[in-house]
């Protein structure tokens, strides 16, 4: 009888090797729309695992190999792996370390291209599935929009698919465990910009100014009423300003005349998002007109919500469960305010993203300088992929 569950001992065999391949990514890591050299790591792999087809330099560096199954169907699907690092210097100290100053690998894509070269290795081997799989190896997640360069290119035109399913390791669900549900599963994440301008002057003399300043700090309060009274509190969303640029530091006693005030918004509804856009706007314009200034808002659309389709959030379950059983998969979870651009390949086409725990007594969190993708998840990951292909395409 067919066990699924054999699958990620199967991909265990080549655990060492896979894992050599993860650490050699990670000490050479390359910023959005730069994977070059992942890139070419990716394809030369993939043709030694036997891929049908391999295709380079969609939507910049992207790369989509080909696995036909051993036995015909109409039915295609893809399997996404993001390859990008971020900008940041690395405090690990590991061997594998960054050797690149400025950049590291401390979200895991480095892991996520290993898992997914993994599940190809295995899927080209066995072929045990009827139809198409198409493994998408995507650039620049991290701010950049890589999914939607990709699509841009004619990814789901060029490999036409019925279904698209991606991964991230997750430090805060238990190793060992798997986390998916339907609906949302990470936040839209919107860019926010707000310019308020008076009229500077000399900091003793204020009655001849209109304080910019002193606007901005009543601006940076008004605006969290937009989520307390008039967001509904079944809804979640965030509006958080994180940099304010006012001034000069070393002219203590002149009032400038703009500030400019940067920040995020996060939500999970379309309706929501459009909400606390229009009320942005208005709190900000009338607060700073309030104090004798101007205040202007832009609003800058980031990656939409991640949202899960339902039947693909209950087939990934339904995988985890045969693979790790039912206590280690989690349905029952909350959204994550994060950002991902796998959102927009959900908003064309029908697919789940998922969670792969990693939380240990070491672990640390994503964007850290002391984070690193935990191997021994690998067979995990690379597992669960092929797994789903076997049951999508059976």
């Amino acid at each position: 009888m067919y066990n699924p569950s054999r699958i990620p001992e199967a991909i265990a065999e080549y655990h060492a090797e896979l894992t050599a391949i993860r650490r050699d990514i990670h000490a050479h890591p390359e910023h959005a729309y730069k994977e070059t050299r992942t890139a070419g790591l990716v394809a030369e792999r993939l043709r030694a695992y036997g891929a049908d087809e391999v295709h380079a330099g969609i939507g910049g560096t992207g790369i989509v190999g080909v696995i036909r199954g051993s036995r015909p169907g109409g039915r295609a699907i893809g399997l996404r792996a993001d390859m990008d690092c971020l900008a940041m210097n690395e405090e690990t100290g590991l061997p594998w370390a960054s050797t690149r100053g400025g950049f590291m690998h401390a979200c895991g894509h480095d892991g996520h291209t290993t898992m997914l070269l993994g599940a190809a290795r295995y899927l080209a081997k066995t072929r045990n599935f009827a139809g198409t799989v198409y493994v998408v190896f995507q650039p620049a997640e991290e701010g950049q929009a890589g999914a939607k360069a990709m699509m841009d290119d004619g990814l789901f035109t060029r490999f036409p698919m019925q279904a698209i399913y991606g991964l991230h390791n997750a430090p805060w669900v238990p190793r060992g465990s798997i986390a998916v549900r339907n609906g949302a599963m990470m936040a839209a994440a919107d860019r926010l910009e707000i310019l308020i301008e008076g009229r500077g002057g000399h900091g003793g003399m204020p009655q001849f100014v209109a304080d910019p300043v002193l606007a901005a700090g009543h601006v940076i309060t008004a605006i969290q009423s937009i989520v307390s009274r008039n967001v509904d509190p079944c809804d979640s969303a965030v509006v958080s300003i994180c940099a304010m640029e006012a001034g000069k530091m070393d002219t203590y006693n002149v009032i400038p005349r703009t500030v400019k005030l940067i920040g995020t918004v996060r939500t999970y509804r379309k309706e929501v998002q459009a909400l606390v856009e229009e009320k942005l706007a208005l709190v900000v314009g009338n607060t700073a007109a309030a104090f004798g200034c101007t205040g202007r808002v832009e609003f800058i659309r980031g990656y939409p919500a991640t949202i899960n389709h339902p039947r693909e959030a209950a087939l990934a379950a339904e995988v985890g469960r045969a693979l790790f059983g039912e206590a280690n998969v989690i349905t029952e979870i909350n959204p994550n305010t994060g950002g991902e651009d796998f959102a927009f390949f959900l908003e064309a086409i029908p697919g789940a993203y998922i969670w792969v725990g990693q939380k240990s007594e070491t672990s640390v969190g994503l964007h850290h300088p002391c984070y690193d993708f935990d191997d021994r998840i690998i067979p995990t990951g690379a597992g669960l992929l092929a797994a789903i292909t076997e049951k999508e395409l059976a």
